[in-house]
């Protein structure tokens, strides 16, 4: 199979007799780039901004405390529950910025932030997540390559729709419509994973003071729930909060990479080209970067991981002149039309579990 990339997405391709695909080369237009980017201070860090979020987040973690604590047996007690789904969510988004060491100075002292945010008031495991989301920022949307297109209940290529059997067939075929109320599973299977990750074999980085702080989140977190109000109530109010953090984890990531261009596995592109066109930002300025956790520069950040989070907005405006100068395409939308084009790239994708295709590459998802 020839590996192809559709040029209406991804620009003018050539193809070489050895049947791969490369585009015009591009050797410099990444170190042009970092180097305008360094130059202007993009990549110094942002204590206080960072200081003044922890702080935030540490007053919200305790006014859900306080207000579990004075609203006792009551079923309000499930406002409390998705208050804590939103808070939980902010953090793994401070989580997930320490582990790109955008907070502190040293390597070690950011990976021990997001240690500690990550398992011990999250509840996921960082080196399972450290390990995934590293191989997705190397090879974004590449097949093969990057976990985040790989199936898990959701087929992001018509190649595993056109696999899916009995209920996961059914699922797959609606799983565009099906996506947003299925996120709210997504809190329990990232705890899963955790938990499944912690106890499998092999050097795991890490292992005990993971379990160890994961513990201790249940204890503080998790086992006065089940201590101070009903049984059934208690259920209700995990189940609530479980499902807040699945929806707007995954409402979060979701519009960066779905719907857009797939990486064929033999094709080559330069490191800005593949990092610019496979990913796309959010419109809205600074509410969507408080919603999103500056996950709204997408763009900016795959480009640069490590860039603290107030300094995105302005890498952008240097990033999109860059690609207009080099003919690379920029693709920026609102949320609301972000999830539009994810559900409708999820429901072509699940055609396939109907009618497959011989080649996920040729396929009218991959055209998506």
């Amino acid at each position: 199979m020839t590996a192809s990339i559709i040029e209406s997405r991804m620009g003018p391709v050539r193809q070489t007799y050895s049947g791969t695909t490369e585009f015009p080369p591009m050797a410099k237009a990444y170190t042009e780039l970092s180097q305008v980017v360094r130059e202007t201070g993009l990549l110094v860090r942002a204590r206080a901004f960072y200081a003044l979020v922890g702080a935030a987040l540490t007053v919200a973690l305790a006014g859900c405390v306080t207000g579990f604590v004075l609203l006792g047996d009551s079923w309000f007690q499930l406002l409390i529950a998705a208050a804590l789904g939103i808070v939980f969510t902010q953090v793994a988004f401070l989580a997930h910025e320490a582990a790109h060491k955008q907070i502190l100075a040293s390597g070690p002292a950011n990976e021990r932030l997001a240690l500690w945010l990550a398992s011990g008031v999250v509840g996921m495991s960082l080196s399972w997540w450290s390990a995934k989301h590293t191989r997705h920022h190397a090879n974004p949307n590449r097949v093969g390559k990057d976990p985040d297109i790989e199936v898990d209940t959701i087929s992001f290529l018509d190649v595993d729709a056109a696999k899916a059997r009995g209920i996961q067939r059914w699922i797959t075929q609606r799983q565009g419509w099906l996506f947003f109320p299925l996120l709210t599973l997504e809190g329990a299977n990232l705890h899963a994973h955790a938990i499944r990750h912690l106890f499998s074999r092999g050097e795991v980085k890490g292992r005990w003071a993971e379990l160890a702080l994961i513990a201790a989140r249940f204890a503080v977190f998790v086992a006065p729930v089940f201590v101070f109000l009903p049984l059934g109530m208690a259920f209700a109010f995990v189940g609530v909060q479980l499902a807040v953090f699945g929806v707007y984890m995954g409402a979060s990531f979701a519009p960066n990479h779905k719907g857009m261009a797939v990486i064929a596995p033999g094709a080559k592109l330069d490191f800005f080209s593949k990092q610019v066109r496979t990913s796309r930002n959010i419109t809205g300025g600074w509410w969507a970067t408080w919603l999103m956790g500056g996950l709204n520069y997408q763009i900016e950040h795959h480009l640069f991981p490590n860039m603290p989070r107030p300094h995105l907005s302005r890498a952008r405006i240097i990033v999109r002149e860059h690609s207009k100068t080099l003919d690379v395409p920029y693709v920026e939308t609102t949320l609301l039309q972000s999830y539009g084009i994810v559900i409708a790239y999820l429901n072509r994708v699940g055609l396939s579990a109907r009618d497959p295709f011989d080649c996920p590459m040729t396929s009218p998802a991959a055209r998506a």
